[in-house]
């Protein structure tokens, strides 16, 4: 596993100013967001500002996200339909419970790319309830798409009936147990949000904490927090390995006119070749 995912930065999708700014966000993920940032009457306008800002994929550096509504909440199809298209990187699933929610989306986003003529989009699972904590294992697992487990502490403690601390003490297990369970099935795992953009040496020690729990990164809210993120979560000496040999295979590879090849048993393409680079980048930059 060597990747740079440092940081994901949720971005209101109803809003065009912010995802105009996000063009020259340096965090490693932005994500549009169509779901607890957006009101439901903004919802079909918010699809159609994303469905624009992806055809630009071009101008923002970072990988482009976008967050859907829930499984449950009967909107992710309506979702899907519109955002599915070129100059998507991914999608993050909220409050994903199970397994068999997972399998659902892929069988729609299977007959979405298979008409648009799309290479298969990956996912991020947000773990947010109870059922969700219990089921982390077989949700990472679930899809060779399902590149990590995100951390949704607010709603976890609202299924718990706890009120939210920035300690978060009733979410303790929850939040140890998930890098656990993305680990075990080779997945990676990002921590749930700082919520109080005026303590910044709280980030930093929940940054800590994350990173000490096994966490790869984080998710974030605000440009303001991308700096100490990233510089609690820098790369392993593993990750500058794997970052190196990408680039040294991918360019041989290109040399002989193919467009893949393998590292370390793995299949890697150009967008592997792209996260190597940016992962060197951000080792030369600190």
């Amino acid at each position: 596993m060597a990747r740079l995912l440092r940081s994901l930065l949720f971005v209101p999708g109803n809003n065009q100013r912010f995802l105009e700014k996000a063009k020259t966000l340096s965090a490693d993920v932005v994500c549009f967001d169509l779901e607890d940032s957006v009101p439901l009457e903004e919802k079909k306008s918010a699809r159609n500002i994303i469905k624009g800002a992806l055809e630009k994929r071009t101008d923002y550096q970072a990988e482009i996200y976008v967050r859907t509504n829930s499984p449950m909440s009967g909107l992710i199809g309506d979702d899907l339909a519109v955002i599915v298209q070129k100059g998507i990187d991914g999608i993050v699933i909220p409050k994903v419970n199970n397994a068999s929610e997972i399998k659902k989306i892929e069988k729609a986003l299977a007959n979405l790319e298979k008409k648009r003529k799309l290479k298969p989009i990956e996912l991020m699972a947000s773990i947010e309830s109870t059922e969700g904590v219990v089921n982390a294992y077989s949700i990472a697992s679930s899809s060779k798409r399902v590149s990590s487990l995100i951390f949704g502490v607010f709603d976890l403690l609202n299924d718990l009936g706890i009120e939210y601390t920035k300690q978060a003490e009733g979410a303790k297990y929850a939040r140890a147990k998930i890098p656990i369970d993305a680990r075990a099935a080779g997945k990676y795992a990002l921590d749930a949000i700082w919520q109080d953009l005026n303590d910044e040496a709280g980030l930093e020690q929940d940054c800590i904490m994350a990173k000490n729990l096994g966490y790869t990164g984080k998710t974030i809210i605000h440009p303001g927090q991308i700096q100490t993120t990233h510089g609690i979560f820098r790369p392993t000496s593993s990750e500058i390995e794997w970052a190196k040999k990408v680039i040294d295979a991918y360019a041989s590879a290109k040399k002989k006119k193919k467009g893949a090849t393998k590292v370390d048993g793995k299949m890697i393409d150009e967008v592997h070749f792209k996260r190597a680079q940016t992962l060197l980048q951000s080792v030369n930059s600190a």
